[in-house]
């Protein structure tokens, strides 16, 4: 287990390079403050959840993510059988015990599903998950043990959006939970500055869809402190391509041309998606901050997003989204919690070459995908590894070998003739 409270301070007071008082933030504070950017991080290595990552390896990842600025984390769940969370906020205090100057905080998720969730009988989307509770307590009790690291609690990830067919729950079942853990700082059972929130898609937030327009979604908006919504154009262009395809007016543009137009329109979607949401909540009287929860755009695709569905797939179209959507997140004072950090194999541990295994910006020994070479040149990550491996850029740095790797999305005057 970490030290407790008293021992840290005891190690920092016979230390004399503790003796500096850590900075003390709130999330009113790093939300939307772009010297604290943020990303969704999980360390798994393996194709199965079960091999937990080590405290080591999550030191290692912390270093890494530390060095190009990231100092706002965003985990999902603190099941008991999964203590990636717990683990994580342990290395964190841990690293900030040896070092007062390092500084990363966290947006804890808790996790929540629906009756019959993740089983073989059929979900139960009125009736919420027995489950939750203890899901709930079990963040309520990280949150009190690390208050200087957990800045956030996010009741719920995608958890009211109808295409979540395995798990969601009604909006009631959210706005129960969100209540209970406002009701508890208000009490003084947890940190006065901890904001509340659910992290969900942007449809589910208003932005979309009437049919999500409901009396309990309006009563979630007022409850929680912030509105956390996810876009996604990469999944849109399959799903919803209209702006995807390549317009009349440019089929004569090159390739790179072709696709840094793709790219704009792309950041132009994400942030349409972002607008509906801010509109819909202010037609309720609501005016609250609007932060990107989640984003991201993978590298590899053997689906819909590779070759033969939209194209979208390649390290040089996710290092465009991730610069214009920093770009514009910065400069807009919203937070964008890119998703994500690394690759992760256990998401599609079947098929290697799903595009769910394949959203980091980092490969899963470490190789720094064209998002984070100008990183990579900077020699921030100098003396850092992961699992042993060097930070080193993917095609080793060759871009003209990378664009080789890149197609143009299908034109609309092709679909037309399909």
């Amino acid at each position: 287990m970490a030290a407790t409270m008293s021992d840290s301070h005891a190690q920092k007071a016979g230390n004399p390079a503790h003796t500096m008082k850590q900075k003390e933030v709130t999330a009113k504070d790093i939300l939307g403050n772009p010297d604290y950017q943020a990303i969704a991080y999980e360390g798994y290595r393996q194709k199965s959840r079960e091999i937990q990552p080590t405290i080591g390896q999550l030191k290692e990842d912390l270093r890494i993510l530390s060095a190009m600025g990231i100092k706002i984390l965003r985990t999902y769940n603190v099941r008991d059988t999964l203590p990636h969370a717990s683990n994580l906020l342990r290395a964190i205090r841990e690293l900030k015990t040896a070092d007062p100057g390092f500084e990363m905080y966290v947006m804890l998720g808790a996790w929540i599903d629906c009756k019959n969730a993740w089983t073989d009988q059929a979900p139960d989307h009125s009736v919420e998950s027995e489950h939750n509770e203890a899901e709930i307590d079990r963040a309520v009790a990280l949150a009190n043990q690390y208050p200087d690291i957990v800045k956030i609690l996010a009741v719920g990830n995608e958890a009211m959006v109808k295409w979540a067919t395995s798990y969601y729950v009604q909006p009631a079942v959210i706005l129960k939970w969100v209540n209970h853990v406002q009701s508890l700082k208000a009490a003084g059972k947890l940190p006065k500055d901890l904001w509340i929130t659910c992290s969900d898609d942007f449809a589910s937030w208003g932005g979309g869809d009437v049919s999500y327009h409901t009396e309990d979604l309006g009563k979630l908006m007022k409850a929680v402190d912030y509105i956390s919504m996810h876009t996604y154009p990469y999944h849109n262009t399959h799903y919803n391509p209209e702006f995807w395809r390549v317009p009349l007016g440019e089929e004569s543009l090159s390739t790179p041309e072709k696709v840094n137009a793709a790219m704009l329109r792309a950041r132009n979607f994400a942030r349409s998606q972002y607008e509906a949401v801010q509109k819909y909540m202010r037609s309720l009287g609501v005016d609250k901050p609007i932060h990107i929860g989640e984003t991201g755009w993978a590298s590899l695709s053997d689906g819909f997003y590779g070759p033969e569905g939209s194209r979208a797939t390649d390290e040089y179209k996710q290092g465009k989204y991730y610069k214009l959507m920093r770009d514009w997140t910065n400069a807009a004072g919203i937070s964008c919690f890119f998703f994500e950090a690394f690759n992760e194999p256990w998401k599609d541990a079947v098929n290697p070459q799903g595009s769910e295994n394949h959203f980091g910006i980092f490969g899963i020994a470490g190789e720094a995908k064209y998002a984070v070479w100008d990183w990579v040149d900077k020699g921030v990550f100098k003396n850092l590894t992961r699992d042993g491996h060097p930070i080193v850029k993917t095609y080793n740095g060759d871009v003209n070998k990378l664009l080789g790797d890149v197609m143009a999305p299908p034109a609309k005057s092709d679909t037309a003739k399909q």
